[in-house]
């Protein structure tokens, strides 16, 4: 079964808008959870324009202590290691994963994988740190089967692949044609030993065939859709809906 972990940057969006607290991304995390959900997610950027460094270590402490008390929620934090105190960040909250993502700080989304073979010396060291903190380790990847296997040389874990292409594809009505691509990649990481999850632009209509073609997903990462979705059907039914298509 693939499992489903929100992303709740964009409710963190909405609240940074005022000085009110509301909506709280703590509260989001808490129905989230409530409602089935497999882990949460946060893409802490060095303009704080979203998720802080504050909610991320209430976040840390909310789900430890609820490990504690049910089944185990993990905890996924993203962002670009060699960027604005992502990895301080990081060594206070010691989450369950780290997704490496290369981002630059101006940008409003993550739009492309890490350059493999390019990459893989800085990123080596980074990942060695990060397992040492009892990270699962995750590199963001564009769906490339002859690049993606290079990611394995990091000592990642596991790659997300970047769904973006594979969404606005679906859009066109040529999503049958581009997610093969997606599970050649899928299939070439698996063969070396590497997990796959995957994020960027999944909802409720494209998730579902995405999952049946490619192979192996461990993981999605869902944040503007759900988060979307939720304004007309409420969190805790949006995170059903989407964990009925991951289960599915």
């Amino acid at each position: 079964m693939t499992k489903l972990s929100v992303n709740l940057n964009k409710v963190a969006l909405l609240r940074n808008q005022r000085t009110i607290g509301i909506p709280s991304v703590l509260r989001a995390a808490r129905i989230a959870i409530d409602a089935g959900v497999d882990g949460i997610t946060v893409h802490p950027r060095p303009d704080a324009r979203h998720v802080r460094a504050e909610d991320v270590a209430d976040l840390a402490r909310a789900i430890a202590a609820r490990c504690d008390e049910g089944p185990a929620v993990e905890f996924n934090i993203e962002g670009n290691p060699f960027e604005g105190g992502w990895m301080e960040v990081v060594r206070a909250a010691r989450p369950t994963q780290a997704t490496l993502v290369p981002d630059s700080p101006g940008q409003s989304t993550s739009d492309h994988g890490w350059d493999f073979p390019g990459d893989v010396s800085r990123l080596r060291p980074v990942v060695a740190e990060l397992k040492t903190l009892g990270c699962r380790v995750s590199l963001f990847a564009d769906a490339d089967a002859d690049r993606i296997v290079h990611a394995r040389e990091t000592g990642a874990d596991r790659v997300e692949l970047h769904t973006e292409p594979y969404a606005a594809a679906f859009v066109q009505g040529d999503g049958a044609f581009a997610v093969q691509r997606f599970a050649e990649a899928s299939y070439a990481a698996q063969e070396h030993d590497l997990g796959v999850n995957a994020g960027h632009d999944l909802n409720l209509e494209n998730l579902g065939p995405f999952l049946r073609r490619v192979p192996g997903v461990l993981e999605v990462s869902i944040g503007h859709a759900l988060v979307a979705d939720a304004l007309e059907m409420g969190l805790a039914a949006a995170v059903r809906a989407y964990g009925a298509v991951c289960r599915s």
